[in-house]
């Protein structure tokens, strides 16, 4: 009820969650901004063969509103076989304790993926994988950061944040890429179409 209130009181533009998933694609400053040749370069560093841009989030976190996003891997939403997904998280303000900053678990990606989410007779449900890893939470780091930060986030990292309850938003552009080579199923919930093929990261338009 609260949080209803607080909603009815505030701009639509202050109450926005999330925006996504092609803006790199869609939007002509996103798309500048997402295909730059450093990323690609940064990719390919990295050991992400025949990197494709599956997808992209302005993520808002609301002072006061933005909520909690808890403990997750990005290949259990982005499932390749094998595992590539690989998510660039840009800090596009200040990130703090305060306003709901990333956590992390370090080392832990090498257990593997704990859960999928996907399509199971027409209805999107978390699928637990065969043996899932057990997370130790307590050996969680926060990742303060101030702006034009990029955090590199592997696929099989466990992350977190928390509620943001402060006065200050906590924005952030995220992408996540996969691997050319790898196979990406057709039960994922997110499927792109013939309508918006995936690019190459290297193949971009500057």
């Amino acid at each position: 009820m609260r949080l209803r209130t607080i909603l009815r009181h505030r701009p639509k533009t202050r109450a926005v969650n999330k925006i996504g998933h092609a803006l790199h694609d869609l939007d002509p400053v996103f798309e500048r901004f997402s295909y730059q040749p450093s990323l690609a370069i940064l990719a390919r560093q990295l050991g992400l063969a025949d990197p494709l841009l599956l997808q992209s989030m302005l993520i808002f976190k609301q002072p006061g509103i933005g909520g909690e996003v808890t403990w997750h891997q990005d290949g259990t939403f982005l499932f390749t076989e094998p595992q590539s997904v690989m998510g660039f998280w840009f800090a596009l303000e200040d990130a703090t304790l305060e306003n709901g900053c990333l956590w992390v678990l370090p080392g832990q990606h090498e257990r593997g993926l704990r859960s999928r989410f996907m399509r199971v007779d027409g209805r999107l449900e978390t699928v637990a994988l065969p043996d899932p890893p057990v997370f130790d939470d307590s050996k969680a780091m926060p990742l303060e950061v101030p702006a034009g930060t990029l955090v590199v986030l592997h696929g099989s990292l466990p992350h977190y944040s928390a509620p943001n309850l402060s006065e200050r938003s906590r924005y952030a552009y995220t992408l996540h890429a996969i691997s050319a080579a790898a196979n990406y199923p057709q039960t994922n919930w997110l499927q792109r179409g013939a309508h918006l093929p995936l690019r190459p990261l290297t193949g971009a338009q500057t």
